[in-house]
């Protein structure tokens, strides 16, 4: 395929798809794609997950677990998917996250059998709960945890409480979308956060995103291996889309994560998905090792603000 049949080929895809193809790649007006956003609640994959939501907000009867059918990571494919943060599913869920966990001490815990609260779980419910615009103690509260659990080189590790004393990758992008969210959300409370916000971008550019800062080899194999949705799971893709919303400018750091981007381009100019993440599923979105409409348009998307970052 040529450069206009995969976006063509992109567009014949769900309205998930759709919607940030017409933003992300074809500058579409913005009343454009929230009307093909708008689309994603009525039919595909963001409609069939809306219609599995029990009458209490929730998925499955379930929080945090049942991996990955829970509400925790149901809402969390919603907000990857981009459902609208107006649309009236968010809040109800957002607030079973909230009322179920044992908040203590600024951070909120989903976990039945872990003692203590998690940084990348609370990332992620950061991430939501700013993304569908819940105001309150909590959220403020997890943001200013999370600040007390960064390390001193600039990452998280949601295994610090057994004595872990360098970042995660995994934990490290959770947080660094959970605050991004935040910012946007609450801009004046936010503030607080920059610093730590610009240590924790310097940590993944000093591993150049996916490589060993002592070694320069890869820091594990399964980091260059694109998966959608990525659940709590880090890879390159991940952490390059992160860096091109927030539009991180071109640091040389992050050529060779591109490179690698490049290097996994399929001669019909498709991306495939890598590594899906066992566990229970709603439905399978795409099929592992065939072409992804999901990594090729998070590639393409990561390339164009590329060639665009100054």
């Amino acid at each position: 395929m040529g450069a206009m049949d995969v976006i063509g080929w992109l567009m014949e895809g769900d309205p998930s798809i759709r919607w940030q193809v017409q933003r992300d790649l074809l500058d579409r007006a913005e009343s454009t794609w929230k009307r093909e956003r708008a689309q994603l609640a009525r039919r595909g994959w963001g409609a069939d997950l809306l219609a599995r939501q029990d009458v209490d907000g929730g998925w499955s009867g379930a929080v945090y677990s049942p991996k990955w059918t829970s509400t925790h990571y149901t809402l969390l494919q919603l907000v990857r998917l981009g459902l609208a943060p107006s649309h009236p599913a968010g809040r109800p869920a957002v607030d079973k996250l909230l009322t179920a966990g044992r908040y203590e001490n600024g951070s909120l815990n989903l976990a039945k059998t872990v003692p203590v609260a998690d940084g990348c779980v609370n990332g992620m419910v950061l991430l939501m709960a700013s993304y569908f615009g819940t105001p309150g103690p909590i959220p403020d509260g997890i943001a200013s945890w999370l600040l007390t659990r960064q390390m001193a080189d600039g990452g998280w590790n949601c295994e610090d409480w057994r004595g872990a004393t360098h970042g995660s990758f995994h934990t490290t992008i959770s947080v660094l979308e959970g605050l991004e969210a935040y910012r946007l959300a609450r801009p004046a409370e936010a503030e607080k956060a920059a610093d730590a916000v610009a240590a924790g971008r310097e940590f993944l550019l000093v591993h150049r995103l996916y490589k060993s800062h002592r070694t320069g080899e890869v820091a594990d194999p399964v980091f260059t291996r694109f998966s959608f949705p990525p659940r709590w799971h880090y890879d390159v893709l991940r952490g390059l889309d992160y860096l091109a919303a927030v539009d991180a400018g071109q640091d040389p750091r992050i050529e060779d994560a591109i490179d690698l981007v490049n290097s996994k381009r399929r001669d019909d100019g498709t991306w495939v998905l890598q590594h899906p993440h066992t566990g229970r599923l709603h439905f399978r979105m795409e099929q592992g090792g065939k072409p992804s409409r999901w990594n090729t348009l998070r590639a393409l998307r990561v390339l164009k603000w590329w060639s665009q970052a100054g």
